[in-house]
């Protein structure tokens, strides 16, 4: 009787089911295929948007530990050349530790000493010339072709003293400034240095704990990736270091020739400026040129934004392109857009760090996409991300 009594039944569940799989297959055929292309396509950025947005909010409630990492790693890939060379002597670890740090302190103590040295040296005749050439200017803009009047001027200077606290309180409050209080600024330095020291005297125990949190048979990809993606920081490190100290040369000296003050000061500012790339040195210069206009008077800051100019036309067609490069060539444009939306999202700190980080992304990326870590290998020099994926029978011969 069960049996006769489950046979009525299970034929109108056959008899449902069968009627679902004809209405999706009418739904299904019914849908363009661009639509249901674009549908997947979306849900999956949706996903992966959603999985970035969460990992920058994680950064900015942890960024008095992040900042402090990213600048120990940044500083680790830049005495990373020298400190090898050490290790690769013979030179026992903890003497080599002490002399990269030692030699590290002595060339910020150096330059430091020598920008207080000229600040203390020029100031108070900057400081006269300055109102001298304010005065005048201002002068100027009362008895010359424009007939402002003082008030108008005064509104004008205070508009633009705003418009310059705002974009200064916008940088320096930016989602990832290093703190709000010397407090902040002293322990994030003291936690870098710690950083520093723990990455150069154990950097290989700390990668392969960090190997151990993925699956173990995601750990050789991590590994191979990984690696190359740090041979690309330490050879942008480098790379920019070489940049940052072609361009303070060049900026300074064309300072100290067109006799603008303070041309030391101005020139460790572009240095420090430069390993923001392509508008740091730009940026920092224009400071260059201003003392040059208060100072010297119009024709020398007109001679002095030629060299600023200059200098950046040698650094974005030439030093960028020849020296940084293959594996961590950057188009210019991504360059800018990159160090723009790292200052949008994360102030100073974002600028500084954005092209290291989109460099090793884009290495780990492509070296996962061509599976190079396979054989041991870097990614390939111009590798692009997207083209790699293309199957190969589906690519056009050219």
């Amino acid at each position: 009787m069960s049996d006769q009594r489950d046979e009525p039944k299970g034929s109108v569940f056959d008899a449902l089911r069968d009627r679902r799989r004809v209405v999706s297959s009418d739904m299904s055929g019914s849908i363009p295929r661009g639509l249901r292309l674009a549908t997947a396509y979306s849900w999956r950025i949706l996903i992966i948007a959603g999985a970035i947005a969460l990992a920058i909010w994680l950064i900015i409630q942890l960024k008095l530990l992040v900042i402090p990492l990213l600048v120990a790693i940044l500083i680790t890939a830049l005495v990373w050349p020298v400190f090898t060379f050490m290790l690769r002597h013979k030179v026992p670890r903890w003497l080599a530790i002490v002399i990269t740090l030692l030699g590290t302190f002595a060339i910020v103590g150096g330059l430091v000493s020598l920008v207080v040295w000229q600040i203390s040296r020029e100031w108070p005749s900057v400081q006269a010339r300055t109102s001298e050439g304010i005065a005048g200017f201002r002068r100027y803009l009362i008895d010359g072709p424009l007939h402002l009047t003082s008030p108008q001027i005064n509104d004008y200077l205070q508009q633009i003293g705003q418009f310059a606290q705002q974009q200064i309180d916008l940088l320096w409050s930016g989602a990832l400034a290093i703190g709000t209080t010397v407090g902040h600024t002293v322990t994030g330095g003291v936690l870098a240095f710690f950083i520093l020291i723990c990455v150069l005297a154990d950097g290989a125990g700390i990668w392969r704990w960090t190997l151990k949190l993925f699956p173990r048979a995601a750990r050789p990809a991590a590994d191979g990736s990984g690696r190359a993606g740090w041979l690309t920081v330490v050879s942008y490190a480098r790379t920019q270091l070489l940049v940052a100290t072609i361009d303070a040369i060049g900026i300074g000296l064309g300072a100290f020739l067109l006799g603008v003050p303070l041309a030391i000061p101005v020139a460790v500012l572009v240095f420090l400026g430069a390993f923001v790339p392509i508008v740091g040195a730009v940026v920092t210069g224009t400071l260059a040129v201003f003392l040059a206009l208060v100072y010297n008077g119009p024709w020398t800051a007109l001679w002095m934004l030629i060299v600023v100019l200059g200098v950046q036309q040698l650094e974005g067609h030439i030093l960028q392109p020849i020296l940084m490069g293959s594996a961590v060539k950057v188009h210019p444009l991504a360059v800018v857009l990159v160090v723009a939306g790292g200052a949008m999202i994360a102030g100073i700190p974002g600028a500084l760090f954005a092209v290291p980080l989109a460099a090793f992304v884009n290495v780990v990326a492509v070296s996962l996409s061509t599976r190079s870590w396979e054989h041991g290998g870097a990614p390939p020099p111009s590798g692009d991300l997207i083209w790699n994926q293309v199957p190969r029978p589906r690519r056009k011969r050219t």
